[in-house]
């Protein structure tokens, strides 16, 4: 059995906790330099407001139906999705943590009524962290998904599922025949891993429904469409073929790339962009025990501006595997003199680590160099390890490569901001103070 805890509208229910005034009024959160929409409460929702909606085609809505738009704090959400994945752990005894705000929970060896278990966690962590969630069970992982869905939309829009779904669903519980009404009430396209275009071929063959899937034969669709597909209809029919993946395998690349919040044109900004991004990689390498051996490097100009474009990268190979950000930044810093040309306005940038190894792998070279010129490389782990630790502590940048620039005032290639809030939880002059 498993459960997908799931917060609700989670950017702008972390928004709320700190500004209760929000509560009933249409909210969004903005993308990087205040793009789109990322994040919206069900009153946004109401307004018509679709995920991804460009801010400038969406913006009369803040005079005409009071929108709250709020640039997009990721330290707040990151502090309170682990806070939220803490309690949440308290549901069963293995745990996959799958994204921001959605945790699965094996419950294998958990006896007892599981949907009162699972109303007892989510009310604390409705009273403890402020966040509002929806709980969905089920004997795998993708009707997991389906129930978390199910118990959202039963809770938001009363009568499209029977009411005692709200909240906490559980499709093991449900006779056959409810469970069958329940599935035919649901679209094909809210089934995990079906997307616009399956969904859209799924309906041209007369599979409507999630009851239509779940009746299909697997071999039928693994011929019709993929091997994915038909794991996902096995999995509606009860047969678990995803496992809980409470150890995630180190990623293969790590990226750290920005959009500018306003064009950049000079080399020395470009650099210090690039040196940020590769230190944050870095931390990031170091923390999944991970060497790289290679470092991409790219900018580009917007297509969306008028004037003229260029699109460059580079692959600049490292003398020996490491996680070192003095050495990652410099790698970046020359892959960007390589590349950079005047004349242009540069809106992004970024840096990929690819060919990554375990750290546990040593490299060995044979010393070809005479003895007096060879440079030997230093050991910085114990650095880079308290320069981690600084910054998870006081904040990211605190301590960081002397090429990123520095931080004061605003740097040229930061993103635009103008809305976000206080860093609450992480940051001491933000915690809010409550006088008598």
């Amino acid at each position: 059995m498993y459960a997908l805890v799931d917060g609700n509208n989670f950017y702008v229910s972390c928004e709320r906790v700190f500004r209760p005034s929000l509560n009933g009024r249409p909210v969004i959160v903005l993308s990087n330099n205040d793009g789109c929409a990322i994040a919206r409460s069900n009153e946004a929702k109401d307004l018509g407001i679709c995920m991804g909606a460009p801010w400038f085609q969406i913006r009369h809505l803040e005079q005409q139906a009071g929108l709250v738009a709020l640039s997009a704090n990721f330290t707040l959400y990151g502090d309170m999705s682990d806070r939220m994945m803490s309690l949440a752990a308290g549901l069963g005894p293995t745990q996959e943590i799958y994204s921001i705000d959605e945790s699965f929970i094996g419950l294998n060896g958990v006896r007892g009524d599981l949907v009162a278990r699972g109303h007892k966690v989510r009310d604390r962590i409705l009273q403890w962290i402020g966040i509002p969630t929806c709980i969905g069970i089920a004997p795998t992982k993708t009707m997991a998904k389906l129930a978390n869905h199910i118990a959202k939309t039963a809770e938001r829009k009363p009568g499209s599922y029977p009411a005692e779904l709200a909240q906490v669903c559980n499709l093991a519980a449900l006779p056959a025949q409810d469970l069958d009404d329940v599935l035919q009430a649901t679209d094909v396209g809210d089934v995990w891993g079906v997307g616009r275009r399956i969904s859209k071929q799924l309906k041209e063959q007369g599979i409507q429904t999630v009851l239509d899937l779940v009746r299909m034969d697997p071999a039928t669709i693994r011929r019709g469409w993929n091997v994915t597909l038909e794991k996902t209809v096995k999995e509606l029919q009860g047969q678990p073929c995803v496992d809980l993946d409470d150890a995630p395998e180190p990623k293969q690349q790590i990226a750290c790339t920005r959009s500018f919040g306003q064009p950049v044109t000079k080399l020395e900004s470009l650099i210090e962009a690039v040196s940020e991004f590769a230190s944050r990689a870095g931390e990031k390498l170091r923390k999944q025990n991970s060497l790289a051996r290679e470092l991409l490097v790219f900018m580009h100009t917007s297509p969306h501006r008028q004037g003229p474009q260029l699109s460059r990268s580079v692959v600049v190979p490292l003398r020996r595997p490491t996680d070192d950000s003095r050495l990652l930044a410099g790698a970046a810093a020359d892959g960007m003199r390589r590349m950079y040309l005047a004349g242009y306005r540069f809106i992004k940038a970024g840096v990929i680590l690819v060919d990554l190894q375990p750290a546990s792998v040593q490299q060995q070279e044979l010393d070809l160099e005479p003895e007096q010129e060879a440079e030997m490389p230093r050991d910085r782990s114990r650095l880079m390890v308290a320069m981690d630790v600084i910054n998870q502590r006081y904040g990211k940048g605190t301590v960081h490569v002397g090429s990123t620039g520095q931080t004061v005032p605003v740097r040229a290639w930061g993103m635009k901001q103008e809305r976000r809030t206080p860093q609450y939880t992480t940051r001491l002059e933000d915690v809010p103070v409550v006088r008598a």
